[in-house]
């Protein structure tokens, strides 16, 4: 009998190992899986609204920045929160959300500076986000790149195992940072608890060169499907000191020629008290998504061309 080459059996050992890693970060309890459980979750919502409608869209800096029902009310329209995760890359996140633009569509594209700062468009977790949602290489990631990142989504974390195996001991069940329920509207319903002291966050760049080309590109996107654009600088918790202004400014220039820009003239969007954020520079509390989706009203009504009431 022959004897099966050890390489062999190595090799069965490690495909095993890597598809146990694949099921327990796409499909069990892994972020990934979380964080595609979400986005599809949006999307089936999405999909239920049959007349024009607000599409909010952008990283968790959008996911916990409104109140999709409040804006709805004020507007008289349809809103869904298509907010996904900011390290997925602002290359992916829009190609995303793009098929659920129908004509007379309005996207609001609301960026924190994490994406507009990127200099190619692709963050941590695109691959393994565009791998899980069955649209391998959306954003045209590079081959490389999605190869390594279709080896690593075998590989789940120490940490994440170790937290998965907590939450099984303690609670029964497994859980993710984007495990809340949603809304009708795709809202988050819980806040975050801020841990630990804060400090305001530094802005020393303005957007990138790639963050304007690619969101040029998206508005022709929308434009095509019958949809229009507008963008909104995001609320942050930033100290506003000369650098910092200097930086906002520049982006406000490069933005505002491309689509209709929101923002507060005086403040730049820039909060220099904690009091209404959560867990990061971006998230709002409650009462911060009350008064930012107030304000989103304000100027949204000033725009011509929303998409008006089905009668």
């Amino acid at each position: 009998m022959t004897k099966r080459p050890k390489f062999l059996t190595w090799l069965a050992v490690a495909s095993l190992a890597w598809g146990a890693g694949v099921v327990y970060n796409v499909y069990l309890g892994g972020e990934t899986y979380w964080l595609k459980a979400m986005y599809q979750r949006k999307i089936a919502l999405a999909q239920q609204i049959d007349q024009p409608k607000l599409i909010v869209t952008g990283g968790s800096g959008a996911h916990y920045t409104i109140n999709s029902d409040l804006l709805s009310r004020e507007l008289g329209q349809p809103v869904i929160n298509l907010g996904i995760d900011g390290p997925v890359g602002l290359d992916v996140i829009l190609p995303s959300v793009l098929d659920q633009v129908q004509p007379g569509d309005t996207v609001l594209l609301i960026p924190e500076y994490l994406l507009l700062l990127d200099e190619d468009g692709l963050g941590d977790r695109s691959g393994p986000f565009s791998l899980a949602i069955g649209r391998p290489g959306l954003g045209q990631i590079p081959a490389e790149q999605l190869a390594l990142d279709t080896l690593q989504l075998g590989i789940p974390s120490l940490r994440g195992i170790v937290k998965s195996s907590m939450d099984l001991i303690e609670t029964g069940k497994l859980t993710g940072y984007y495990d809340d329920p949603l809304t009708q509207s795709g809202d988050p319903t819980l806040d975050k608890p801020r841990l630990g002291e804060w400090w305001p966050q530094q802005i020393r760049e303005p957007v990138s060169a790639h963050s304007v080309r690619r969101i040029q590109q998206f508005r022709d996107q929308v434009e095509a499907r019958g949809g229009q654009l507008v963008l909104s600088l995001p609320w942050v918790y930033a100290e506003p000191n000369p650098e910092t202004v200097e930086n906002v400014r520049k982006t406000v220039d490069a933005l505002s020629p491309i689509a209709p820009l929101l923002y507060d003239p005086e403040t730049l969007n820039i909060q220099a008290s904690p009091d209404l954020f959560a867990d990061t520079h971006y998230h709002l509390q409650a009462e911060g998504r009350r008064l930012r989706s107030q304000q989103l009203a304000l100027q949204l009504e000033t725009l011509p061309n929303l998409p008006q009431p089905t009668p």
